[in-house]
């Protein structure tokens, strides 16, 4: 069943396994406050077990790219179009959230995005690999981020 992320009131909802929960959903709340004000698009999440292809999408882009493996478990993902620019999205247990910014038209930006909740260690597979720059939100604290450009076509 799908959810409409409220950033007003944040909830857990659909996060609840999460050891950092609260920090989890601020930022999925963040995320949804960007796309409403910057869009006017509702973002809508889904459980994992009803998201699977936004899920193997987003894994076929970290293995193909950069031979990543993700460990933790997803909980939740999303997927969208807005102004000629597929989002996706996938929140897992750990704390972590990809997202991947996909123009649809050629020679448009393309990038796949980390953003660790607070209080989350960064995961092992990225620690050698990204370096996470800091940024604060009054929905998420502060969150840690980083990207890398997406060179194929997916």
């Amino acid at each position: 069943m799908s959810y409409t992320v409220d950033f007003v009131t944040v909830s857990t909802v659909g996060l609840e396994s999460s050891p950092v929960a609260d920090a989890l959903a601020g930022l999925r709340a963040n995320e949804a406050r960007y796309f409403k004000n910057k869009y006017g698009h509702d973002f809508t999440v889904r459980p994992a077990a009803e998201a699977a292809d936004e899920i193997a999408y987003v894994t076929r882009i970290l293995r193909d790219e950069r031979d990543l493996t993700i460990s933790s478990q997803p909980l939740e993902a999303t997927s969208f179009e807005v102004e000629g620019v597929r989002w996706t999205y996938v929140f897992y247990e750990s704390g972590l959230s990809i997202n991947v910014l996909y123009t649809l038209a050629d020679a448009g930006k393309r990038a796949v995005g980390f953003k660790l909740a607070d209080g989350m260690e960064v995961p092992e597979e990225l620690a050698s690999r990204f370096k996470f720059a800091r940024q604060r939100s009054k929905l998420a604290g502060t969150i840690r981020g980083s990207f890398f450009v997406i060179k194929g076509e997916y």
